[in-house]
């Protein structure tokens, strides 16, 4: 790709359904990805287990918007366990964060007597949100992030979450596979919807809390249109 490649370049490959990727986290290029497959999360069939209910109900972490998107970043970029290498790279980094200032990408994050535990983001167009990565330091701390998120979305309007790839783990939530044309189909209906990230929970979108109650998240996922 391009050196010249920027934020908004950027938005134009997530309106075309395409997104980028690196063959590793020290490789300094970027290539363009539009999978045959892809996975989309039903935002009216998000799916939670019961120990993940109970977790949520509990409020045992603390769920905050936007106020460590970078370091979210840097820590889904990091090597796990179960992930020996990521695809977040350094351009990737500074794209995310020029995103993130133009109130286009956001993190949702899990915090855990002051630590940052758990997490993710994505990027925001319009209807469509489009998950990109996300990482866990304490159990369920990722999923509780994923149902704040998914509440946030169902109460906002938007009616597509891409998750770019489906994994054994993301179909546990409900996480579906669907072909390109379908993907994009969806896509075009989803641009046409007006939805703001930052107006659910009682913020603006800056900084702050995510303002909901593990009790008002579960209402929100699970009740029915």
């Amino acid at each position: 790709m391009s050196r010249g490649f920027g934020a908004n370049d950027l938005l134009d490959c997530y309106r075309r359904g395409v997104f980028p990727m690196a063959d590793g986290h020290d490789d300094p290029q970027l290539f363009l990805v539009d999978p045959d497959l892809r996975g989309v999360l039903p935002l009216d069939r998000f799916h939670v287990s019961k120990s993940l209910r109970k977790t949520i109900r509990s409020d045992v972490f603390d769920v905050r918007i936007n106020t460590a998107f970078s370091r979210v970043m840097e820590l889904c970029a990091e090597a796990a366990p179960d992930r020996p290498s990521t695809w977040i790279n350094a351009p990737i980094l500074n794209l995310y964060s020029a995103l993130h200032r133009m109130g286009h990408a956001h993190s949702v994050e899990t915090w855990l007597d002051g630590e940052l535990v758990g997490g993710l983001y994505g990027v925001s167009i319009k209807g469509a949100f489009f998950g990109e990565s996300m990482f866990s330091r304490v159990t369920d701390a990722s999923k509780v992030a994923l149902a704040h998120l998914v509440a946030r979305l169902r109460r906002e309007g938007y009616v597509l979450l891409d998750t770019q790839f489906v994994t054994d783990h993301l179909r546990t939530f409900g996480v579906e596979e669907i072909d390109r044309e379908e993907f994009h189909r969806r896509l075009e209906k989803a641009l046409l919807v007006e939805a703001q990230f930052g107006v659910a929970g009682g913020s603006d979108g800056a900084a702050g809390a995510a303002g909901w109650a593990g009790v008002d998240v579960l209402q929100e996922i699970t009740q029915t249109s």
